[in-house]
């Protein structure tokens, strides 16, 4: 991974229950991310769940993407 490559969690089975429950959505309403990109790592399936962390200065935001 390149530093500058933001981290990548894939989430268990039961998170994604919880996320869905947190936010009162479907999996197909939470933002897509193509299986060909290349950030996705490889054994990755289609409907998989990613925790993506980005640090903005001393900030960390967090997004959600389904993989597509």
């Amino acid at each position: 991974m390149h530093i500058l490559q933001p981290k990548q969690t894939k989430l268990k089975q039961d998170e994604v229950k919880k996320l869905l429950e947190k936010y009162n959505i479907s999996l197909s309403q939470l933002p897509k991310i193509k299986i060909t990109d290349s950030t996705i790592p490889e054994g990755t399936e289609k409907g998989d769940v990613f925790r993506i962390e980005r640090k903005d200065g001393e900030k960390v935001n967090v997004y959600y993407r389904v993989v597509a």
